[in-house]
């Protein structure tokens, strides 16, 4: 049991060290940011606004969308001025079919939420449930759609991670008793002289 746990945490250590590893790592605490942003607006407006669902999801929504678009250029390692037809524009694309997806989800929240004679604080509470399980649904979605289609240049063009260096660099190369006995090598060279003298 402890080999095939040493073996299952080996293997997940070596996926997180990829590139592509490196990206989700970076892209889930954007994608963690951008919830805890949009479930604390959606408190807000579901709870002391008392807005509908429409208005709540929409502004719970595009506060974690804009999160979200500043920290997945950072997760992708994106400079300078976005592109708006190559970058922005699909990025906000894809938002807005998050926001349907959410959208509905909050709908069905309160209804269901009716359905069941919530109030008050249960009502907040299981509207941000139902919210966050659809949020959560889209995670990966938009991580794929990120990384292999709207950032994927820069995903080709990334030098290899730090991690990936400081692996390469570790490598000491042949052993040291083998690289003495290698045919040139000084202890060799040693050895042949003394024979010599002998």
């Amino acid at each position: 049991m402890a080999l095939t746990s040493s073996r299952l945490g080996e293997t997940l250590t070596r996926k997180a060290r990829t590139t592509l590893g490196i990206r989700f790592g970076r892209f889930a605490v954007a994608a963690i940011s951008a919830f805890v942003t949009t479930e604390v607006v959606l408190t807000i407006c579901a709870g002391p606004l008392a807005l509908s669902a429409t208005w709540a999801s929409l502004i719970a929504w595009f506060s974690g969308a804009l999160v979200s678009y500043v920290l997945s250029r950072w997760a992708w390692k994106r400079k300078g001025r976005p592109s708006l037809l190559k970058e922005t524009l699909p990025f906000w694309i894809v938002s807005a079919m998050v926001v349907v997806i959410l959208l509905l989800a909050t709908k069905f929240a309160y209804h269901s939420a009716s359905w069941l004679n919530l109030s008050g604080a249960e009502r907040v509470l299981y509207v941000d449930a139902v919210y966050g399980t659809a949020n959560i649904g889209t995670f990966l979605l938009r991580f794929l759609f990120f990384h292999y289609v709207l950032f994927a240049a820069s995903v080709v063009k990334d030098p290899p991670g730090a991690a990936e260096e400081a692996l390469a660099s570790a490598d000491p190369g042949p052993e040291p008793f083998a690289r003495a006995t290698e045919p040139g090598s000084p202890a060799e060279d040693d050895e042949d002289e003394e024979d010599f003298e002998r």
